[in-house]
């Protein structure tokens, strides 16, 4: 199917800015890199010489804009949100452009949320942005999303997510399912699971240092024209790595991450309402399995 690209977005919400319940302004600076692999065509998996590397930088912020306590006291929450990443790739040995030099993300957004009762909760969001190959920004480049999660807390450490989303990512709106799950636990070796973002296994060495194991899946999006046609090109990747998280005081963090690219990948995806659960007649262009990287600084006060 055709909309794996979405959940793109969902990512950007539910993961680079802050969590439902966050009470105060929150976000991260985060620059990752992964050098050159070599191409692999998805018609024939066959490995060629060609090679691309990605570069790319990530800010998000998330600012409340009112705060009210209910009667338990839970935080009912309006607050905008905005995001930003610019990736670079450099193309070697290729005999004619297949991919993208650059690709730009941003959107800014408001979201909303509450408790209902005592154990589910309700996050209302819409955003808008712009994500472009930075070849020509048109009206096509400009793609809106908003939904409604409700959300069920099992008890303090897990909760599912599920509710109707709505995106123009396919030229007409259309409502795709939203699902969040968040399973976690406390203690000095402690895990994380969450949905759409990945999987982390910690061990915490002290108040200031956690040591980490992590799978996670980032993605960007470009609105691309292929024959005249507007077509979104969606880039994906798997990694895992190694890493160290350290407090710097009460109210920043340092992430480093040291490890590899599992999977990475481009799929160009029509935007026609026809062809959304069309089938593939081959797999998708991919690259090969390299090192990966990346350092963050998150804040929250």
């Amino acid at each position: 199917m055709r909309i794996s690209i979405f959940y793109v977005w969902v990512c950007a919400v539910l993961g680079v800015v802050s969590g439902y319940g966050q009470t105060g302004v929150s976000g991260q600076l985060k620059v990752d890199y992964i050098p050159l692999s070599n191409y692999i065509r998805g018609i024939d998996s066959v490995k060629t010489d060609s090679k691309s590397d990605f570069k790319r930088v990530e800010f998000g912020l998330e600012i409340p804009l009112s705060l009210v306590m209910n009667a338990e006291n839970k935080p009912k929450i309006w607050s905008v949100f905005v995001q930003s990443s610019y990736a670079k790739m450099q193309n070697k040995n290729y005999e004619k452009a297949l991919f993208p030099e650059e690709m730009w993300n941003a959107q800014i957004g408001l979201k909303h949320f509450r408790p209902l009762g005592t154990n589910w909760s309700m996050l209302v969001m819409a955003s808008v942005g712009v994500y472009t190959d930075m070849q020509q920004i048109t009206s096509d480049d400009i793609l809106g999303q908003g939904g409604v999660i409700f959300i069920k807390h099992f008890n303090p450490n897990l909760a599912l997510g599920v509710g109707p989303v709505l995106t123009n990512n396919f030229g007409v709106p259309m409502v795709l399912p939203g699902i969040y799950f968040n399973w976690e636990s406390q203690g000095a070796l402690h895990f994380k699971i969450t949905f759409p973002e990945g999987l982390e296994l910690g061990y915490r060495v002290s108040e200031k240092v956690d040591l980490k194991a992590v799978v996670e899946l980032h993605g960007m999006t470009a609105e691309i024209k292929v024959d005249g046609e507007s077509m979104l090109l969606g880039h994906q990747q798997v990694t895992a790595g190694f890493r160290p998280q350290f407090k710097l005081g009460e109210h920043w963090v340092v992430e480093l991450t040291a490890g590899t690219s599992l999977a990475r990948s481009f799929s160009a995806n029509s935007r026609k309402l026809k062809d959304i659960f069309k089938i593939k007649d081959h797999a998708d262009d991919r690259f090969s399995t390299t090192l990966y990287g990346a350092a963050a600084l998150k804040w929250k006060f």
